[in-house]
């Protein structure tokens, strides 16, 4: 095999200022940048999967407490279903003294009455002697109804309903003549 070649001139003098054999210096700061470099990412790694354990710990605490929450929720909603039910709502009705309705009257904007009103009819459970108190509507004297424009023969629009009489003015009368109506409803 043959030897390396001589250098010559400039090249051999840049190659003189080049250590000749193995050098330890060189390699030691290598194997420390090395080994500081995998201790850091592991440091950094530890530190990473503590916050990771962390956070799904307080995960899980969330999802409980949306659990509960979501429990609680459907509690309150069958409480308010119970509520809203038809029989519940006239259980409620009668024992705050309601009474079922009548058939409704509506008013016109020309100020004509749709309909017969009546008053309530009181269930046959239900009886004046109540206890509660039972309120006569009497319209204030001071408001008056204006009458009806009159309808020409062409027009194509329903004919008004006759207006109910005058209610009585004393509630003794209001007792004696029947139920009122009124047509503000």
């Amino acid at each position: 095999m043959s030897k390396k070649p001589e250098l010559r001139g400039r090249a051999a003098r840049l190659a003189r200022l080049l250590p000749q054999g193995p050098s330890q210096a060189a390699r030691t700061p290598f194997v420390l940048l090395v080994v500081l470099l995998l201790g850091g990412g592991l440091i950094t790694l530890l530190i990473l999967n503590s916050s990771l354990n962390e956070g799904s710990f307080q995960l899980s605490e969330l999802k409980k407490e949306t659990k509960d929450l979501t429990e609680e929720e459907q509690e309150l909603q069958r409480d308010v279903d119970g509520y809203a039910e038809p029989d519940a709502l006239q259980r409620r009705a009668r024992e705050l003294g309601m009474v079922p309705g009548g058939d409704p009257a509506f008013l016109d904007p020309d100020g004509t009455v749709r309909g017969i009103p009546g008053a309530a009819a009181l269930p046959s459970g239900l009886h004046r002697s109540d206890p509660r108190p039972q309120e006569v509507a009497s319209p204030p004297a001071s408001v008056s109804v204006p009458p009806a424009p009159p309808q020409s023969p062409s027009s194509s629009g329903p004919k008004p309903a006759a207006r109910p009489a005058a209610p009585p003015s004393t509630p003794e009368q209001a007792t004696k003549s029947g139920p009122t109506t009124t047509s503000g409803r």
